[in-house]
């Protein structure tokens, strides 16, 4: 075998073997990006089983309370039509939104308490707040975790690979869970 042959199969060796391993690395950028969306899915999830668990609280509490609050109409029609839309929700976007209006409403109704002095000893109701405030302790959690997987691939994507291999994937930007501006006031109810 003459010298220029072993250099041109050197040289071909070489190529492929840089072409095997820049396939590998792209292979494995594309499950990369995949993962990543199936976590930020896997996150929303799990916030989505904590806002049902708190949209299957709700009725019971809201029945309790209206033994003791019937006047209290308005925020009953709020909390009910804030559930329905959130159930008519189609995007992750759409359910967020529905749920920060219902926080909102909740909040309001949980201050009725003071103002019926019975319902602060009622163990019903204590027994729902508990309950409702485990839950909502929890989707705390859940929206917090939801947030950083969104964090972890929308940082992704905006990286100069992380954007073709985002594209090449099918991948968009994630929404994060956000509070608007007017819900991170503390509720004012009067009477």
């Amino acid at each position: 075998m003459s010298n220029g042959l072993k250099i041109a199969l050197a040289v071909v060796g070489a190529i492929v073997l840089i072409g095997i391993v820049f396939v590998g690395w792209g292979i494995g950028q594309y499950n990369r990006v995949i993962g990543m969306d199936e976590q930020v899915k896997a996150q929303w999830a799990q916030v989505e089983n904590q806002l049902k668990r708190r949209y299957d609280l709700i009725p019971n509490l809201v029945e309790t309370v209206k033994g003791y609050a019937k006047h209290e109409k308005e925020i009953f029609e709020n909390i009910a039509e804030a559930r329905t839309k959130y159930f008519q929700a189609k995007t992750t976007k759409d359910k967020i939104q529905a749920s920060n209006a219902l926080e909102g409403v909740l909040s309001r109704l949980l201050v009725l308490r003071e103002t019926y002095p019975q319902l602060k000893a009622n163990e019903n109701f204590l027994k729902l707040q508990d309950s409702l405030e485990g839950t909502e302790n929890r989707i705390s959690v859940e929206r917090k975790r939801y947030n950083e997987a969104v964090q972890t691939i929308n940082t992704y994507r905006r990286t100069v690979f992380g954007r073709v291999f985002s594209a090449i994937a099918g991948v968009g930007e994630a929404a994060y869970y956000e509070i608007p501006a007017a819900e991170k006031e503390a509720p004012r109810v009067k009477f």
